[in-house]
């Protein structure tokens, strides 16, 4: 009992590092926001080609989460990146990488692309 509760007391501890330590280089955007600033940044849609293709923002590029390490060539490091995904895990996940790789003005849109209202586009 006494070794399940340390553990427990360990995970909260690394999950509140982890979060505190991600406010410092993720922005987090409400929709508005969000649609304020993604037209004079590199707008990055992490989920998969057939995620994509059911429907994205217009004008996102796919570069998925799986992806990532290896398409880094393809965002410049002197203009903002605004990412989204399905829900926020997989853009929180690739503003990790991005962070770690040197990149500096990165936001996520709240909430991810399930709670986004406005224009969109789908691969027939």
């Amino acid at each position: 009992m006494e070794i399940l509760i340390i553990a427990l007391v360990v995970l909260l501890a690394v999950s509140l590092f982890r979060y505190y330590r991600q406010k410092n280089y993720l922005k987090v955007l409400t929709e508005d926001q969000f649609r304020e600033g993604y037209r004079k940044a590199q707008l990055i849609d992490v989920r998969e080609p057939q995620e994509f293709d059911r429907g994205h923002i217009l004008g996102a590029r796919n570069i998925p989460m799986t992806q990532m390490k290896q398409r880094l060539v393809e965002m410049r490091k002197d203009k903002p990146i605004y990412l989204y995904c399905q829900g926020s895990s997989r853009s929180a996940r690739a503003a990790q990488l991005l962070h770690k790789k040197g990149y500096k003005e990165i936001y996520q849109l709240k909430g991810g692309f399930k709670k986004w209202t406005g224009k969109i586009k789908t691969k027939k």
